[in-house]
Order: structure tokens, then sequence, then C-alpha cells
């Protein structure tokens, strides 16, 4: 029933508005349950971190008693250059005949390996960032199977492309000249021939499936001839070809 007094949402008042309810007798009671003795001192709370808390475990585990900080949470920085400063690269060349001109241009890991002397490579671009004592991957491209087929390094760095200025030859570019040379080469020598190839699809299953390949730029550039690899991407993949190595 009314009273006449403003009533707000919610449960009714247990005392009436403007009477002051009785204090119980005895010690004043915090919230919670009672205490077993009325009379004993309030407990100081302890300065020491419980160990084991309820609720989630940690996302990043407690390591000797330290609480992570931001350095060691921080993913790592890919780097594409090797504590030796070595850099790492990919490679394309064409293993099946194919005529330029005229002339079969065909080139796969196999004719590397036979030569005698370093072999030039001709790209426009990346070329130029190459060092002596860098190592690439020799991929074989448009071809049935296209992959990493091994390895080579690079044992002379860039200079100007001569195949670029002789109109015969079958790489000739005439919007190249000696002044402001478009071409340029490096030379390289064979240094290993996997086992097993790593193809194309294998590396497109790693890459969706390991993180380690997930920016390989050879699947996010496919045209260019000649693309940077990781030092991540180079580990990886080399990890691949040894397990194939040891299965064979």
């Amino acid at each position: 029933p009314a009273t006449g007094e403003k009533r707000k949402r919610g449960r009714p008042r247990k005392y009436p508005e403007g009477s002051t309810p009785k204090r119980p007798d005895g010690p004043k009671r915090g919230r919670g349950r009672p205490r077993k003795d009325p009379n004993a001192p309030t407990p100081a709370k302890s300065t020491t971190p419980k160990q084991g808390k309820r609720g989630r475990p940690r996302k990043n585990p407690i390591e000797n008693g330290t609480e992570p900080t931001s350095s060691t949470t921080k993913p790592e920085t890919i780097d594409t250059t090797s504590f030796e400063g070595r850099s790492y690269w990919l490679m394309k060349a064409e293993p099946e005949s194919r005529l330029e001109k005229g002339v079969d241009v065909k080139f796969s890991i196999d004719d590397l390996a036979s030569r005698k002397e370093p072999e030039p490579w001709d790209a426009q671009k990346h070329i130029r960032d190459m060092k002596k004592g860098d190592l690439a991957f020799f991929y074989h491209s448009n071809c049935k199977v296209p992959g990493i087929a091994g390895i080579m390094e690079i044992v002379q760095e860039h200079s100007p492309d001569e195949s670029a200025f002789d109109p015969a030859h079958p790489y000739y570019d005439e919007k190249s000249n000696r002044d402001d040379p478009k071409w340029q080469v490096v030379h390289v020598e064979f240094r290993r021939k996997f086992s097993k190839m790593i193809t194309l699809n294998d590396l497109k299953s790693y890459a969706q499936s390991e993180r380690a390949l997930e920016n390989m730029q050879v699947l996010k550039q496919s045209r260019l001839s000649v693309t940077p690899v990781s030092v991540t991407e180079w580990a990886f993949i080399m990890r691949v070809a040894d397990e194939n190595e040891a299965k064979a």
C-alpha cells in the first residue's frame, strides 16, 4: 500500500525513511563469513604474490619467478641477412627447351653443375644488391614441375651484361647502352643439387601451414626472376631439403 513517500525502483526499504536502524551488539563485522573467534585480531595482508591463482592460465607463463617483459614477448624480426653478413636469394631459370631468336635458352641446375667456369646470370632487379659469398636457390621455372632444385653461390659481383649489346644474341636489348646499362650480371657457381625438388606446390602448402614461408616473395611476386629470401625462409627450406636427403 502507498505510504506517501516517493519510492524508487528495486527492493523495498528495511527501515522507513527518516528512521535510524539499530546497530547490533558486539564487535563490528566485515563483509563475508563471520569469524570463528570474534576477538581474534585482523590478519595482515600477505605481500608475497600468490602462486597458482584460479582463473585462466597466463598466455606467457612466468619463468624463474619473473614477469614477462615487452622485450621477451615481442616477436622476432625476420631479417634478410645472416649473422655472417651473407644474404640469400632465389633465382629462376628455364630447364626445358625454348627457342629465342633460333637459340635454345634452356638452363637447368645440371647445366650449371657441368660448367667449368662461373656462369653469368642476368637480371634487372636485385642484381646490384648481391655480394660475393651470397647464396641463392636455383629455381626451375616455366616448366611442368616448377620448384627449387638446389643451391648456387655468387662468386663475382655485378657488371654490365655484354649480351644485351650484341644484336646477334637472343637477349639483345636495343634500349640498353653502355653509359647506362639496363641489364647487369653476377657470376655464380654450382654448390648443391637437392635429392628431391621442393616444388612450387610444396612451397604453397608450407606457406599455409608454416609461418616461416607466409611472406616468401616467390609466392607473392611470381613474375620476378630474382627475389630475396629471408634467413628464416632459407633455414626452413634447407631443413626440408636435409630431411628429404635423409629419407632418400
